[in-house]
């Protein structure tokens, strides 16, 4: 009996343009929760900025596939029914995520933010198993409990006590903590729908990313007809607080959504985890350095587990051992 080794598509490049991808990433990871912070205004109403991101998105997507000579090719094989089978439910659950986001940035610390952003992993790795039947290895199985311990950690840690800002626990709490969270929810379920259309459904990555923000967009419009958000659009403009460096975030998060293409494509899943986790370095130091802010006893505690459970879940993926005579 022997055993075969597959070779993996795309065989991991080690030139210069991709370690370029690499860095870019890991600063975009690092820099976008005190960016999007830093340049948008409390006053920004959080619907034009999602609907913002998700236009980029689309412009993005659709430079990418010009740019492969695919454009014509997709869009004759476009179908609406097969559009709204694969999108429409990911979509929507993407456009809640988004708004539950940016409400979630202005109210917590950047590295904090970044942390309990990353329980999303453990809930794809949920939906993932229930939805595709994807198993995980026992030490990412380890890896999440990691996590979820981590994140227990900052929400009791962040949600005690008042912030320098005035703002109470109870503000922290549900315009801080509880948003980040149900996004991480949302995240890892929306995931798991885009690698059932990738996967079953055959859908091209790029069409969905256009197709998303599309249905995302209408999802979003439809809900200021009776929602906060649309009332203030309504009386105070869309724009309402925005500024040329509201620009800034939404662009930076658009080039992320690139970036994390090429990352994936040229440099490999078990590389892109080294980047989130030296992200969140980027981040507890870019915090220091512009806002002058060192991390919590609750951060540096949680920080260990974050790095350990990212790190041991990307280098240990459940393999079948496929035997062949």
């Amino acid at each position: 009996m022997a055993i075969r080794q597959k070779t993996v598509p795309g065989t991991i490049r080690t030139g210069g343009k991709v370690w370029l991808y690499l860095v870019l990433l890991t600063l975009q990871y690092g820099a976008q929760p005190l960016i999007t912070k830093r340049f948008t205004g409390r006053e920004v109403i959080v619907t034009s900025s999602v609907l913002a991101c998700e236009a980029a998105k689309v412009v993005c997507a659709l430079l990418f596939l010009t740019t492969e000579g695919s454009l014509r090719r997709i869009f004759k094989e476009w179908t609406l029914i097969g559009s709204l089978t694969s999108s429409a439910l990911p979509a929507a659950i993407y456009a809640l995520q988004n708004s539950l986001l940016q409400i979630s940035y202005k109210n917590l610390d950047s590295l904090t933010f970044s942390m309990l952003n990353q329980t999303k992993l453990f809930f794809t790795a949920l939906f993932t198993y229930l939805i595709l039947g994807q198993k995980q290895s026992v030490q990412q199985i380890g890896a999440l409990i990691l996590l979820i311990f981590a994140a227990v950690l900052l929400s009791i840690g962040e949600g005690s006590g008042k912030y320098s800002d005035g703002y109470n626990s109870d503000h922290v709490w549900f315009t801080g903590i509880i948003p980040v969270l149900v996004a991480s929810v949302l995240s890892g379920l929306a995931s798991s729908l885009c690698q059932w259309a990738s996967q079953v459904k055959k859908h091209s990555s790029y069409l969905m990313t256009i197709e998303m923000s599309l249905i995302g967009g209408f999802c979003l419009l439809a809900s200021t007809y009776s929602s906060p958000d649309g009332e203030a659009i309504r009386q105070y403009g869309f724009f309402h607080g925005w500024t040329a460096s509201t620009l800034i975030p939404v662009v930076f998060n658009a080039l992320g959504g690139i970036l994390v293409g090429l990352v994936t494509t040229y440099a490999g899943g078990v590389r892109k985890g080294f980047v989130i986790v030296l992200a969140l370095i980027v981040t507890a130091l870019l915090q220091f350095i512009f806002d002058g802010k060192p991390p919590t006893l609750y951060c540096l505690m949680a920080f260990p587990l974050v790095v350990m459970s990212v790190s041991i879940y990307q280098k240990y993926p459940y393999r079948i051992k496929r035997k062949e005579s």
